[in-house]
């Protein structure tokens, strides 16, 4: 149904119901859980998307967890939702608890193998691009940074 919303509205939508999300969250202080992505391509690069809301920002996909829902199983759908593609080889990499915009969020981290070519709804993400770890863009976001390096360093063992 949200499809039926020209993009450029629904991108103007996203951005404010972010803003309005987190003064919400500044008040209510609410957990929640989330799903991150580390999809890997096969010359060893990693997926950053830019999202049409908040910070401009590269980060690792990703998007909430639906109540009841399987970690694994929101991963895969936050990245065939926002990218269009599917992943394959989905193992678990971290989950830690983050302060995030006014939140305490339980996140999953995942990595996987791109399976196919990337691309933005335009709606939510409107920009994805593959980028060697060991040369991020310098505005990638400090959490996704991190979580490249724990995945790096998990593979140098």
């Amino acid at each position: 149904m949200l499809h039926l919303i020209p993009a450029p509205l629904h991108r103007r939508l996203y951005r404010l119901a972010d803003w309005g999300r987190r003064q919400w969250w500044r008040v209510r202080m609410p957990r929640r859980s989330s799903v991150n992505i580390m999809a890997i391509d096969d010359a060893g690069r990693v997926l950053l998307v830019r999202h049409s809301y908040g910070r401009p920002l590269w980060l690792l996909p990703g998007g909430g967890i639906g109540r009841g829902e399987d970690p694994a199983h929101a991963a895969i759908r936050e990245f065939r939702e926002e990218l269009g593609c599917a992943i394959t080889d989905l193992q678990p990499l971290e989950t830690s608890e983050e302060a995030v915009s006014g939140s305490i969020d339980r996140q999953h981290v995942f990595v996987a193998r791109l399976a196919g070519t990337p691309v933005p709804d335009m709606r939510e993400v409107v920009a994805a691009e593959v980028f060697d770890p060991a040369a991020l863009p310098a505005d990638t976001g400090r959490l996704s940074v991190r979580r490249i390096a724990r995945w790096q360093a998990s593979q140098q063992r």
